[in-house]
């Protein structure tokens, strides 16, 4: 049964309808756009976010700023004697934050690797309460224009999606960005149906439905249908491992099936028992991770 809370925000959706569904939509997509609080919900991530505080510490913070706002990255050095020989960008998924990826950042700058976590806006050290997919794109650029490129970028959920979006240049006045190699964890392969299921759980008319989907198309100048993360991902040459755990309920086990039927350069790897959050700070996970990232000849870094 909906809460309260959701049937007044249907009632007031379908009054705002009644007068214009275009209104209505760009409310809408104001409503699927807004951030969680960043206050931890849980003993669980109270816990989480105090053991994260020694990787943490050991960050450079950098401001990068894009149109429409800025971000914080967090830049760690390798714990490897010498100059780390890959560089690597890392993105949380939503309503997440860097913190909550310390165990993945220990475990890659100890396999050698220089690392840049970001914090989408609306998340963690970054301002803001709302987050959309062009917004990621223009955080990701703004990354790659200040580090000069990376050798890996990895995502988990939402962060996974955009990296592939980033990397198809689904933003029209941004270029794309492609790593030499992509892990995406427990992420989404498309966005349609995340709008689409919005829309019904609002209880949308077909006009406001189009409305909302229509900001898509005022933000990034492509069509929701493009945001098609696996078929961008299966029509390039870089190899890219997915991770996902079968008994994951956020984001179905179907979207890591989509993406490794996409391209022969997609392998796909099961992380099961391990759900949608805990997968992130799994051991096994990070050496998977890591083995991926060191197989094959020396990266290269993609020019700037």
């Amino acid at each position: 049964m909906a809460s309260f809370a959701i049937k007044v925000t249907r009632l007031a959706l379908k009054t705002v309808a009644a007068f214009s569904p275009e209104a209505a939509g760009r409310l809408a997509f104001r409503l699927f756009s807004v951030t969680p609080s960043r206050t931890p919900r849980s003993g669980k991530e109270k816990a989480a976010l105090t053991a994260a505080e020694p990787v943490m510490a050991r960050a450079r913070l950098v401001t990068l700023s894009f149109a429409g706002g800025w971000v914080t990255a967090k830049h760690f050095q390798s714990q490897s004697a010498g100059t780390a020989t890959r560089r690597i960008l890392l993105v949380h998924g939503w309503g997440s934050r860097s913190d909550y990826l310390a165990p993945m950042i220990d475990g890659l700058t100890a396999g050698g690797a220089e690392v840049v976590a970001l914090d989408w806006p609306g998340h963690g050290a970054s301002p803001g309460r709302t987050l959309t997919m062009p917004a990621a794109v223009r955080a990701i650029d703004a990354a790659w224009r200040q580090f000069g490129g990376f050798d890996v970028a990895v995502g988990h959920s939402f962060g996974g999606a955009s990296l592939a979006c980033a990397a198809g240049g689904l933003v029209d006045d941004v270029p794309s960005h492609v790593a030499r190699k992509m892990v995406l964890i427990g992420a989404p392969s498309e966005m349609t149906g995340l709008f689409k299921g919005f829309g019904r759980y609002l209880q949308l008319s077909a006009k406001s439905q189009a409305a909302l989907e229509d900001m898509v198309v005022r933000l990034s100048g492509r069509r929701l249908e493009e945001f098609d993360a696996a078929r961008i991902l299966g029509m390039l040459t870089t190899p890219v491992l997915v991770v996902h755990a079968e008994d994951d309920k956020e984001v179905s086990a179907d979207h890591a099936r989509r993406y490794a039927a996409a391209g022969d350069n997609i392998e796909l790897d099961w992380a099961n028992g391990l759900g949608h959050r805990r997968i992130v700070s799994a051991a096994p996970v990070v050496a998977r991770i890591n083995a991926f990232i060191r197989a094959g000849a020396a990266d290269r870094r993609e020019a700037a």
